[in-house]
C-alpha cells in the first residue's frame, strides 16, 4: 500500500500554489511530475561526469557510458526483455513507432501489404502508418469499437489475410482509460505469423509489463509519463526483427565502418542509436524506473485503480455528466452538459486543478464518438482522494456558472 503523504514530499513541484490555490495535478497521462531523486540523477550527470558516451577512453566518458548502459539494464529488467540489446533508446513513444514504421516498413512492406491499427489509437500510431502508406502503397485496416467503446475482437479476427504484415495497437487508451486485451490480440496475430507492435505509453507507468508473458514483437513507451525527464523513450524489439531491419537514422555510433564505397552497421542496439544520445535523460530514466520499483508497480496500480473508480463514482453524481468508455486504467474522460471542454478546463485551472482538454491526439476516435473533445483527468502515484473531491467540486462550480 502506498504512503501517498510521504510520496508527495518527494515531488517538489506539488508544493506550489496556482492562482493562490494548492496545485491539484491531474494531467499525468500527458506527463508526470518528477521525484527529487530523478532530478538529482540528471543534475549529477552534468555536475560530476558529463562526457560523451561510448568510444571515449578518458575517465568521465567511461563513467557516463557505464551509467547509461546500467540504465539500459534497468529498463530490460523493468519490462522483462530477454536481452539488454533489445532495448533501443529513442526520444519517446512517437519516435519509437516512427522507427518501426520506417525501418520495419522499409525492410518488409511493399505496395498492397496491410497494417492493422485500431480506432482508438493516438495520432503517433496512426500518422506514421499513413506516411508509410503514402510512400509505399500499403493499406491500413482498422479494428472497430463495440458499443461499449472496447475493441471489437471478433471484427479484428476477420481483418487478417495473406497480405497482413503487422498489427499496431495501444495497450491502454489515452482517452478512454480502457485496457485492451493485448495478450489475446498478440496471440491472434501470431497465429497468422504476423508480428505486433504495442504502444505502451499509457500502460508502462501503471501496470506490470513483461515481454516474456506478452510476447510482443515491439513495445514502445515514453520516459516522461513514468516520472522520468522529457525527450527520452524506449523501443523494445525482438532481436530477430531488429537484426533484420534497416537502420532508422544514419551517422555516428550506428556504424561499424564507413568508406565512400560502403558502410557497415553496428551491432544491436547501437544500430538504431545514431548520434550522441541523451545519456543524462537515459540515466535519469533508469532512476525513475528504480523509483517505481521501490514503491511497487502493483501498489501504484492498485492506488490508481482506486482513484479512478472513486472518480467515476463521484463524477457520475454530477448532473449532465457523460463519461466515455469504462475506464479501468488511470484516466477518465468526460463532458458535462453543453459546456465546452476548454471552458471547463479554464475554470478548473483557475481553481488550481490541472486537467487536459481537447482531442488528446485522437481525432479519429473523437469523430467516432461524435464530439470535438473531452476533459480528461488522469492519476499518478502521488494523487489523492481529496484531489478527486476538489475536481468534483470544481466541476460542480463550473456547472453552476454555465447554468
Amino acid at each position: 500500500m502506498l504512503n501517498t503523504e510521504e510520496i508527495r514530499k518527494e515531488f517538489p513541484i506539488l508544493e506550489q500554489k496556482v492562482y493562490g490555490k494548492p496545485l491539484v495535478y491531474l494531467d499525468n497521462a500527458a506527463t508526470t511530475q518528477k521525484p527529487q531523486s530523478v532530478i538529482d540523477a540528471q543534475n549529477e550527470v552534468y555536475t560530476t561526469f558529463n562526457a560523451n558516451v561510448h568510444r571515449g577512453i578518458h575517465h568521465l566518458s567511461q563513467v557516463a557510458t557505464e551509467a547509461m548502459e546500467q540504465a539500459r539494464h534497468t529498463v530490460r529488467e523493468f519490462i522483462g526483455a530477454a536481452h539488454s540489446h533489445e532495448v533501443v533508446f529513442t526520444r519517446g513513444t512517437t519516435e519509437s513507432i516512427n522507427l518501426v514504421a520506417s525501418s520495419f516498413g522499409g525492410t518488409f512492406l511493399k505496395s498492397g501489404d496491410e497494417v492493422i491499427i485500431s480506432a482508438m489509437e493516438h495520432h503517433s500510431n496512426i500518422v506514421p502508418w499513413q506516411m508509410l502508406r503514402d510512400r509505399t502503397g500499403i493499406t491500413l485496416r482498422i479494428i472497430p469499437l463495440t458499443a461499449e467503446c472496447t475493441l471489437d475482437i471478433d471484427a479484428y479476427k476477420k481483418l487478417f489475410n495473406e497480405r497482413t504484415r503487422l498489427v499496431c495497437v495501444t495497450h491502454v487508451s489515452n482517452v478512454l482509460g480502457v485496457t485492451n486485451p493485448v495478450k489475446e490480440i498478440i496471440g491472434i496475430a501470431h497465429s497468422h505469423n504476423v508480428p505486433v507492435l504495442i504502444d505502451g505509453a499509457q500502460s508502462t507507468p501503471h501496470i506490470k509489463i513483461d515481454m516474456q508473458e506478452l510476447d510482443a514483437d515491439f513495445f514502445a513507451f515514453s520516459g516522461h509519463k513514468v516520472y522520468a525527464p522529457t525527450g527520452i523513450g524506449v523501443l523494445y524489439g525482438k532481436e530477430k526483427w531488429l537484426n533484420a531491419m534497416q537502420p532508422y537514422h544514419g551517422g555516428g555510433e550506428m556504424i561499424k565502418s564507413v568508406s565512400f564505397e560502403k558502410t557497415t552497421y553496428n551491432t544491436l542496439p547501437y544500430k538504431f542509436e545514431a548520434g550522441t544520445p541523451d545519456y543524462a535523460g537515459i540515466i535519469a530514466l533508469g532512476k525513475a524506473l528504480e523509483w517505481v520499483k521501490s514503491k511497487g508497480i502493483e501498489n501504484i496500480a492498485a492506488h490508481e485503480h482506486m482513484l479512478t473508480q472513486y472518480a467515476v463514482e463521484q463524477l457520475q453524481k454530477i448532473e449532465g455528466m457523460r463519461i466515455f468508455g469504462k475506464p479501468d486504467g488511470a484516466a477518465v474522460s468526460f463532458l458535462v452538459g453543453n459546456i465546452h471542454p476548454a471552458d471547463m478546463g479554464t475554470i478548473l485551472d483557475h481553481l488550481g486543478i490541472a486537467v487536459r482538454t481537447g482531442h488528446h491526439c485522437a481525432q479519429p476516435l473523437m469523430g467516432i464518438l461524435g464530439i470535438p473533445g473531452t476533459v480528461r483527468a488522469s492519476f499518478a502515484a502521488y494523487n489523492t482522494k481529496e484531489e478527486v473531491d476538489a475536481l468534483v467540486k470544481g466541476i460542480e462550480r463550473a456547472s453552476r456558472m454555465f447554468a
